[in-house]
Parts: C-alpha cells; structure tokens; sequence
C-alpha cells in the first residue's frame, strides 16, 4: 500500500497547494512502486502534474498532453462556450495554436463539425492534438499559423478558434514555474504588448472565414479594449465577454455577411 501521508508532506513541502488532490490522483494513476515513486518525483521536481500524468481535464473531456506541450487552463472554457454559442451545425471549424488540440476537441464534441482542422507551429503538440482530434475525424497540422492550413479552407472557415499567446514579454519571467520552465515559450509569450500574435492572424482572418464567420480568442482583461481594436481593424465586427468566476475574457469578431467592412460605433470606441 503506497504510504500517502508520506507523499502527501512530500508535495507540500514542494509547494502543491492542493497535495492531498494531487497525491490521490499519483497514486490513482496505477502501476507498481517504482512507477509511483518516479511520478512523485517529476512532479516534485515541479513538471506540471498533467505532464507527469499524461493528461488533462478539459471542458468536460479528459484529453492526452505530454511533457513540454501547453496545458489548457479551466478559463480557456469560456472560449469554448462562447464558440458553440456562435456556430451552427455542419459548420467547418479551424483551431490554431492549438496545442494539444483541447479547444477544437471541446468544440467538437459539442458541436460535431463537419471538418475540423487544427494547427501549432510545435511539432510534438501537433502529434498530441492528431491524438485529441481522432475521435472527431479532425486534422492537424505543423506550421505558422495559417500557412500550415490546407489552402482550399480559405474563405469557408465558419468559425476559427485561436488561443494565442498573450502574456507580454517582460512578464514570462513572472509566470509560476510550472509554465516558465515546462511550456513552450512560444505558447506564452505575445511580443510586448502580449498581442503580436493576435496582430497576426486578426489581421488575415477574414480571408479564411466564410461570410458571417466567426474569430474567437482569448485575451488578458486589461488588453481587451486594444485587442477590440485590433481586431476591428481586421475587419470584423467584434464583441467582448467577460467571466469573473473563471477570470476570462473572450473576443469574437464576425466576417460580415455582405463582405463589407463594419463600420465602427463610435459609442463604442476606446482611447488607445
């Protein structure tokens, strides 16, 4: 019998706020003493627990993630429900920067798409999302952004979802250990201002959606009223939700469905 107690103190005094959680579920996660004692270890020598797990809860799912690949945070959920809210059946849905595939998987199985699409510019992610994405015949793909798409998509994407990276640069080093040291700094990192990669694909989304489509992203709550902007300047009409209990904030920008530019409110414009 595996002394938890023993495990326990060794997680706290590692820092595991949540030991007792954590222990349970080392031990939960089967095979002989030493496969346990090897599990403790990473995770005490602070890998991320899904990591030495080799998997993650997500949105109602439970998906594969494997060590140096992005961990999806339970605040990317509102992403996820405010892109069903948005998307009708039969829809063709591309997700990028997808990581191990946990938005598009969530999306799926709510949605059941007729094509699903996902890239990341990290290989092993790619391979961890391919896992993630089978059971809804989705694809997945190496590559930046959307030169890693399948050209024929332009044009008919109806909802494109991109959990991009948005923590500015100089605040990576402020990051909890587990992600500075056990994740992709490409995951993280958004150039200066956080929103060098929004920039990017806000700025060629709407060739890629069909008319009436949709962009969904997450953001930081203080950069909303510039990544509103942002996106606006895309050419989309854009909308901003917010979650307190998850600490989330969601923007969707819609292709308009006579392939006009929107014409901005200025009611609800903000000084940048």
């Amino acid at each position: 019998m595996p002394d938890l107690t023993a495990i326990v103190g060794r997680l706290r005094a590692a820092g595991c706020v949540f030991a007792e959680e954590e222990a349970a579920l080392l031990v939960a996660a089967g095979g002989g003493a030493a496969e346990l004692a090897d599990r403790v270890a990473r995770r005490v020598a602070g890998l991320p627990l899904e990591h030495v797990l080799g998997r993650v809860d997500f949105a109602g799912l439970r998906l594969a993630v494997v060590p140096g690949v992005f961990v999806p945070r339970r605040r990317t959920e509102l992403l996820v429900r405010r892109a069903v809210e948005l998307t009708g059946p039969a829809a063709t849905v591309v997700d990028l920067c997808c990581g191990c595939g946990a938005v598009a998987a969530a999306v799926a199985y709510r949605l059941r798409p007729a094509r699903l699409v996902a890239a990341d510019i990290d290989p092993v992610a790619v391979d961890c999302a391919r896992h993630n994405l089978a059971p809804y015949g989705g694809r997945a793909y190496a590559g930046d952004l959307f030169d890693a798409l399948p050209a024929g998509l332009a044009g008919g994407v109806d909802l494109l979802v991109a959990n991009v990276p948005y923590v500015p640069t100089d605040e990576v080093a402020l990051l909890p250990p587990e992600a500075r040291l056990h994740e992709p700094r490409a995951a993280l990192d958004g150039g200066p201002d956080g929103l060098d990669v929004l920039r990017r694909v806000a700025g060629r989304a709407a060739g890629w959606l069909s008319p009436g489509g949709h962009l969904v992203v997450e953001t930081g709550a203080a950069q909303a009223v510039a990544a509103e902007r942002i996106m606006a300047d895309g050419g989309l009409a854009v909308a901003v939700v917010h979650d307190e209990d998850l600490g989330a904030t969601v923007l969707s920008g819609r292709r308009p469905a006579d392939g006009l530019t929107p014409v901005i409110d200025p009611r609800t414009e903000h000084a940048e």
